[in-house]
């Protein structure tokens, strides 16, 4: 479970981190890109979100 929550910290940086180059971007395909990327990594994040709740629902650890 912690490393779980552990994958869950770090997916949520780096979509921090993506949207942060994507709004700093210059070029509009690099911008595209990374909001993309900070996207599909917040979906991620959600998914394992999900995963961590029903296994705490079901009372594994």
């Amino acid at each position: 479970m912690q490393d779980m929550s552990r994958q869950l910290e770090k997916l949520r940086v780096e979509a921090e981190d993506c949207a942060l180059i994507s709004k700093l971007a210059t070029d509009p395909h690099k911008r595209e890109l990374f909001e993309k990327l900070a996207a599909h990594l917040t979906v991620l994040a959600g998914e394992i979100e999900h995963a961590i709740a029903e296994r705490l629902s079901r009372g594994e650890a």
